[in-house]
C-alpha cells in the first residue's frame, strides 16, 4: 500500500477533507523484524493493579514521575530521530514555513538519547504546559522565548546548556545534532530545583470491551500532505497483525536511529486548526484554543471527529463526549483548515 500512496499525486487520491527542498540524508535501513519485536507481550499483556498514565498501559508498581516535553527535529537531515518510538504522545505540527516539528511527550518510558533537539514556539509550550510537562528544547523564537523567560512553564534549554547537559552528536551537522539524555534531564531538573515526582493526570482510555465495538469507515491508511512538500508527507499504515500503525515520513519508515525500532501506534488523531503566518521567517500563530473538525483513527478505522481544548490538551470529541483513546502511544497531528493552503488528508481502504 506505501508504494501505492508514493506512486499517486495527492490531488488523484479520495480526498477525505481540503483543510486546505532539501535533499534529504539517507536514513539508516530499518530491518522488518524490529516492529514484531517491539509488540511482544504488549498485546497478551495480563490486567495489572497500576497504569501508565498518558497510554493506558498497566504496571506491577505504582506509577510516577512527571511527564517531558521535547522539541524534536523533523527536518529531512535530522531523520531519523532518536527516542520518538518511545514517547507517549506526540503532536506534529507546522513550525515555520512548510517544515513540521514534533513535540514528543515522555513518562512511561526513558530513552537513552532524545534529538536532535530543536527551538521552541509558543504554543507548543501551551501543549507542554497541559500535560505539567519539564519542557525541553534548543533556542526559541520570540514569542516563545518571552514565555520561558517569564517562568511560564518550567524549562531547560539547549541556548544555556549547550555543550553540558545538551551534546552535539558528530553524526549530524549543526542546527540537527542537538541531543539530550534523560539523565540530563533529570540532572538539569535537579539543578533547577523542579519537581520530578507527580505523573500527569490520565487520558481517557477505552476498555477492552469497547475497542471491541469501534465504529467507522474502513481505512488501513491515511495521508497527510503538509503544503504540498512532499519531504514532510505523513504516511500511516494499519498493520493488521500487530494492531498497530506505523508511520512513515517521505516514505521512510520512522523509527528509531540506534536501535531501528519502529514508532508503533495505536491512536492516530488528525486535527484541524487555523494557522497564520506572523513574521517574515514564516513562524506561525497556530488557534488551539476555537475547536474544530478532525479525524480519529482507531484499529484500521476511521471516524470524523471535533476536537476541543480540555485542560491545556488538543483531544476528540465525538457526540459532545471525550472520545476514548486505545491503550497505547498517540500521535497527534493538528493541520491547517485555511481556506487555500493546499493541506490535504486521504484516506485508503485496501481491497
Amino acid at each position: 500500500m506505501l508504494k501505492r500512496w508514493i506512486a499517486v499525486s495527492a490531488a488523484a487520491m479520495l480526498l477525505v477533507s481540503g483543510c486546505s527542498k532539501e535533499k534529504a540524508e539517507e536514513p539508516a535501513k530499518q530491518e522488518p523484524e524490529k516492529a514484531e519485536e517491539a509488540t511482544k507481550g504488549v498485546s497478551a499483556e495480563k490486567e495489572l493493579p497500576f497504569q501508565y498514565p498518558l497510554t493506558g498501559f498497566g504496571s506491577e508498581t505504582e506509577v510516577d514521575g512527571r511527564a517531558v516535553a521535547v522539541m524534536i527535529n523533523n527536518h529531512p537531515k535530522a531523520r531519523p530521530q532518536s527516542g520518538l518510538n518511545q514517547a507517549d504522545v506526540v503532536y506534529e505540527m507546522l513550525a515555520e514555513g512548510d517544515v513540521t516539528r514534533f513535540l514528543a511527550i515522555f513518562q512511561s518510558e526513558r530513552p537513552e538519547m532524545i534529538g536532535p533537539v530543536r527551538s521552541s514556539r509558543d504554543y507548543y509550550i501551551e501543549l507542554a504546559k497541559g500535560y505539567d510537562s519539564l519542557y525541553i528544547a534548543h533556542g526559541y523564537s520570540p514569542e516563545a522565548k518571552e514565555l520561558l523567560d517569564q517562568g511560564y512553564v518550567d524549562n531547560l534549554n539547549g541556548m544555556q546548556y549547550d555543550g553540558t547537559l545538551f551534546k552535539r552528536e558528530s553524526f549530524r551537522k549543526a542546527p540537527h545534532n542537538s541531543y539530550i539524555s534523560y539523565d540530563n534531564v533529570l540532572k538539569g531538573a535537579k539543578e533547577k530545583n523542579y519537581a520530578m515526582e507527580n505523573e500527569p493526570r490520565s487520558l481517557e482510555f477505552l476498555s477492552e470491551e469497547e475497542i471491541k465495538t469501534i465504529q467507522g469507515e474502513k481505512a488501513d491508511s491515511a495521508m497527510i500532505s503538509y503544503l504540498d512538500n512532499e519531504l514532510f508527507n505523513v504516511i500511516y499504515e494499519y498493520d493488521a497483525g500487530l494492531e498497530k500503525y506505523k508511520r512513515y515520513s517521505n516514505g521512510e519508515l520512522t523509527a528509531d536511529y540506534k536501535s531501528g525500532e519502529p514508532a508503533l501506534l495505536d491512536n492516530i488523531f488528525i486535527a484541524e486548526a487555523d494557522h497564520q503566518v506572523v513574521d517574515s521567517a514564516g513562524r506561525r500563530d497556530i488557534n488551539l484554543t476555537s475547536g474544530g473538525k478532525g479525524y480519529l483513527l482507531q484499529k484500521g478505522k476511521v471516524t470524523e471527529v471535533q476536537w476541543e481544548n480540555i485542560d491545556g490538551r488538543i483531544l476528540p470529541v465525538l457526540n459532545g463526549q471525550q472520545a476514548g483513546l486505545v491503550p497505547g502511544k498517540t500521535w497527534i497531528n493538528i493541520v491547517p483548515s485555511n481556506p487555500g493552503l493546499e493541506q490535504t488528508v486521504s484516506f485508503e481502504a485496501e481491497n
